[in-house]
């Protein structure tokens, strides 16, 4: 349960502060961590000891004790040096070990819990007898944050660089569930609200660069008051994360209440997409028209149907924006000029941006 790397780490310190030197066995006396390179590498006699009734035992001038994880063996932490203070500093060392593998396995259950929760995994009793046994609050309010990389990475590296740099507090959570992204269970005041929501998507996002220069896309979705509830937020931040690389792609801190009708296309089904853009330009796409037209109707989406202000930031005259709109109005019978219109033909570039980015998936 515990890496060898935190047992060499919890026996240097212990090293430190003792002048000792020690060394932890795995129960059938393999060496796992030492702090002296003459500690022999594996110890037979261990074996017997480990099988024996006896806590602790004296081998050729060197203490052996058994440290626990409830009633099964779990390791043999040896000290070196005879004599009563020592075999105290053993014992002491021992139950340092065993709080530390209570520790690890509360953390490991816990972990557990949250990953089946936001996995929807658990019976409604369940969730709330495991949280009781856990000490987690089931009433508390709470937000689900993902976290994705913009590159590539060691993903348990990242795992646990971010849980270094991420003040948790104690009713915080983070986790992952796949191989792609982390997942912060973050635990609110009752006062805050959605405010407090994107400023602490702001603040993970600041420290994670400041620290791994690395970035990031943050989405989170509702604040939810109960923690079976918590598996929708977790569902939402999902659908956010996706749906801002579509529609969003400028954007690397995306809410779920802000997808707006983004949010309504990603759930539609590609047939029913396909049918809707052949009906609108008859067979023919949006992403076919050439630049100028493409820059055009952007531009002028961006300026909420403005001729004027469109024609100046394009540096056209606006008798020429005038003849580029009635020109798209001849090809597509949309007149963007007409709210509905523009309604239509806005939706349309969205759904093709929407198909475009399933057909990715598909590869």
């Amino acid at each position: 349960m515990i890496s060898n790397q935190i047992l060499q780490s919890t026996i240097d310190g212990l090293s430190r502060i003792t002048r000792l030197d020690f060394g932890i066995y795995s129960a059938k006396g393999k060496l796992l961590a030492s702090t002296a390179s003459d500690i022999s590498t594996s110890n037979p006699e261990l074996v017997s000891f480990a099988q024996s009734q006896a806590d602790a035992q004296t081998i050729r001038g060197e203490h052996f004790f058994k440290v626990y994880d409830g009633h099964h063996l779990e390791y043999i932490l040896m000290d070196r040096g005879a004599g009563d203070e020592n075999l105290v500093i053993g014992k002491m060392a021992t139950f340092q070990l065993q709080e530390l593998i209570t520790a690890y396995k509360e953390r490991f259950d816990k972990d557990d819990f949250i990953k089946n929760l936001l996995l929807d995994n658990l019976l409604l009793v369940d969730i709330f007898n495991r949280a009781k046994k856990l000490h987690i609050d089931p009433e508390a309010k709470r937000v689900v944050y993902i976290l994705e990389p913009a590159e590539s990475s060691d993903h348990q590296e990242y795992l646990e660089d971010l849980k270094n740099v991420v003040s948790s507090r104690s009713g915080d959570f983070i986790t992952a569930v796949d191989e792609k992204s982390v997942i912060i269970v973050r635990e609110l005041e009752q006062d805050d609200d959605y405010r407090a929501a994107e400023s602490y998507a702001h603040y993970v996002q600041d420290i994670v660069h400041r620290d791994s220069s690395s970035v990031v896309r943050v989405a989170y979705g509702t604040i939810v008051n109960e923690l079976k509830e918590v598996s929708r937020s977790y569902k939402e931040a999902r659908t956010a994360l996706d749906v801002g690389k579509i529609f969003f792609e400028e954007k690397d801190i995306i809410a779920y209440s802000s997808l707006g009708i983004g949010r309504l296309i990603y759930q539609l089904p590609i047939p029913l997409c396909k049918m809707f853009i052949r009906e609108i330009f008859q067979g023919k796409s949006p992403d076919e028209f050439d630049e100028e037209t493409l820059t055009t109707i952007n531009k002028f989406f961006e300026n909420n149907l403005n001729v004027s202000e469109t024609s100046r930031q394009l540096y056209i005259h606006r008798n020429t924006l005038v003849y580029r709109l009635d020109k798209l109005q001849k090809s597509t019978g949309l007149d963007l000029r007409v709210f509905d219109d523009a309604i239509t033909f806005k939706i349309a570039l969205m759904v093709v941006k929407y198909m475009k980015y399933m057909e990715t998936l598909d590869y």
